[in-house]
């Protein structure tokens, strides 16, 4: 596999550049190759907890320097589409600080009591009572949003729920189907070509999860590099009705020998 005529790369980060707070192989001499290349390239999370500041901190304590412009969140595209589609709203959040933040910035208030939006993200904070909750305010009339459709994510731990398992019982509860704005939704992608400043298909994805990192390539025509460092298994690949381009097993095998 050669991808050095890329050139630009989109990667995604839990799975693939980190578990939790521990750097995987090869990292460092992949995000060195393209520092060292010149070539763009954006951390497209779908991860919705941390800012890009935070990020980048992460980052820069594992020994991996990027400026915080080099990372985009699903938090970052949920606040943006949902003040596209009412400047000015308000949202009772389940989430942590990175989503609230996004939202404050595009200029969305909190509400608990009539909110617009009811918006859900991963987050540690996590009851009984916010869940009754986030689904009477569904029911009185408030759009339900997640700000990803990941099951499940990896972790230090090993494989933990994820935003659509945490949204799941208010989708149940209300009986409204919530609204998914990270990979694989196009949204998010168009944004990261967007961003890097170049043709589709001179990009590259790289992911480790076949129902958002790959579908979000193959959909948004982006070549595809699947990890085998996250929570996807050579065997898991057979199960979909579609493949990847590239697999491998891990981000420092794209670095030419």
């Amino acid at each position: 596999m050669d991808l050095s005529h890329k050139k630009a790369f989109i990667c995604d980060m839990d799975g693939v550049i980190y578990h939790g707070n521990r750097l995987l192989p090869g990292v460092t001499e992949f995000v060195g190759w393209l520092k060292r290349e010149g070539k763009p390239f954006l951390f497209l999370t779908n991860s919705s907890e941390r800012s890009p500041r935070e990020l980048s901190q992460k980052l820069g304590r594992m020994g991996i320097e990027v400026p915080e412009e080099n990372f985009y969140t699903s938090a970052l595209a949920t606040a943006a589409f949902l003040s596209s589609q009412m400047p000015g709203g308000s949202a009772y959040v389940i989430g942590e600080p990175g989503l609230v933040k996004a939202l404050y910035d595009a200029g969305f208030s909190m509400n608990d009591v009539n909110p617009d939006y009811v918006v859900v993200g991963e987050t540690k904070s996590y009851s009984y009572e916010r869940i009754t909750h986030a689904a009477q305010l569904v029911l009185k009339g408030a759009r339900l949003v997640g700000t990803n459709p990941d099951l499940t994510g990896p972790s230090e731990i090993g494989i933990v729920p994820a935003t659509r398992a945490l949204i799941a019982p208010i989708e149940l509860a209300s009986g409204r189907t919530a609204y998914f704005i990270g990979k694989p939704n196009p949204l998010i992608m168009r944004h990261a070509v967007r961003v890097l400043g170049v043709k589709r298909e001179d990009a590259v994805i790289v992911g480790d999860r076949m129902d958002t990192d790959i579908i979000a390539g193959i959909e948004s025509e982006v070549e595809t590099v699947l990890v085998l460092s996250g929570v996807t298994r050579r065997e898991d690949i057979e199960r979909y009705p579609y493949r990847p381009d590239h697999i491998i097993d891990g981000v420092g095998d794209i670095v030419p020998k």
